[in-house]
């Protein structure tokens, strides 16, 4: 039953993650883009502040390092993640944008490995990251000619948004505060909304809360919100705990199928061979990367199974 339960949870994941993109795009046609990642995270910040509250007793960061893992994940994690993702969404197709973001998994490693010398990548997984990155360039397909071409930039500010959140998590984990997840979950989307309302000001985004009203503003904004986000996250903690970090990754090369059947069926996206190459290639680039990891966790899985 808890693999059956394992399974359900880990589907829904990826439902609600892959179907994120597709609400972005939605959304997009009446919000400007930092603003609605901002309100975004207005709203998702205080649904997850408010279960920090109930489920941890240090639900409050304390002292410099506790508050510089929160500074961190604020920035990246959410803040410049979600802005690039958002601006860089308004001119490529939801399924492209899911594939680039599930480039993070084989970043983070890279970052990883950068930040920690002595841990130094094998010759097989400097070879993945390369066939990641090559799927990426599959994808974006930059012309040398025409390098500002909108759909090219586009597509890299989606490669900015998932190197920020790889090198995000690559941060946070080396920081090692002890905070529980949920509280740094919380105390970061609430920091990275109000870094991100900044920056909608900055850059002077209209704000028009006329249009924020329309039935498909609103209901991408509460999808984005308190599924993908609020309820989305409560799913990653307890998959966590159960599954590990290699395990959940996984949910980053389901997602995207995800997405491109429901963009294709909401928004008449069609999804072309450059992508699913790309993807196709992004997806051996994690599995070179991770082996080893992945090795483990099918070795576990066995004899799992076999003593039950």
């Amino acid at each position: 039953m808890s693999r059956y339960r394992n399974l359900l949870l880990f589907l829904t994941l990826a439902t609600l993650w892959g179907s994120a993109f597709v609400a972005i795009s939605a959304g997009l046609a009446y919000i400007p883009p930092v603003l609605f990642a901002a309100l975004r995270y207005d709203i998702a910040g205080l649904l997850m502040l408010g279960y920090a509250v109930y489920a941890v007793e240090h639900w409050l960061p304390r002292g410099r390092l506790e508050w510089m893992q929160v500074a961190v994940g604020a920035v990246l994690l959410i803040a410049a993640y979600h802005a690039f993702l958002f601006v860089g969404q308004q001119n490529t197709t939801a399924a492209a944008a899911a594939i680039l973001v599930s480039l993070s998994p084989v970043l983070s490693t890279g970052f990883a490995r950068l930040l920690v010398p002595s841990d130094a990548l094998s010759p097989v997984g400097i070879v993945g990251v390369v066939i990641g990155l090559v799927g990426v360039g599959v994808i974006v397909q930059p012309d040398p000619a025409n390098l500002l071409a909108t759909g090219s930039v586009a597509k890299g500010l989606v490669f900015c948004a998932a190197a920020a959140f790889a090198l995000g998590s690559v941060l946070t984990r080396r920081l090692d505060a002890s905070l529980p997840i949920e509280t740094m979950e919380a105390w970061s989307m609430l920091g990275g909304a109000l870094v991100m309302h900044l920056v909608s000001v900055a850059i002077s985004e209209p704000i028009e809360p006329a249009a924020w009203t329309t039935p498909e503003a609103i209901g991408a904004l509460a999808y984005l919100s308190v599924g993908a986000s609020a309820v989305g996250f409560l799913i990653y903690f307890d998959l966590l705990e159960r599954l590990g970090a290699v395990e959940i990754n996984m949910v980053s090369y389901v997602a995207p199928i995800v997405t491109a059947v429901v963009g294709w069926f909401y928004l008449d996206e069609i999804v072309d061979t450059a992508t699913l190459t790309g993807f196709a290639l992004i997806a051996v680039g994690f599995l070179l990367v991770k082996r080893r990891a992945i090795r483990r966790e099918v070795g576990s899985a066995r004899s799992l199974g076999s003593s039950e």
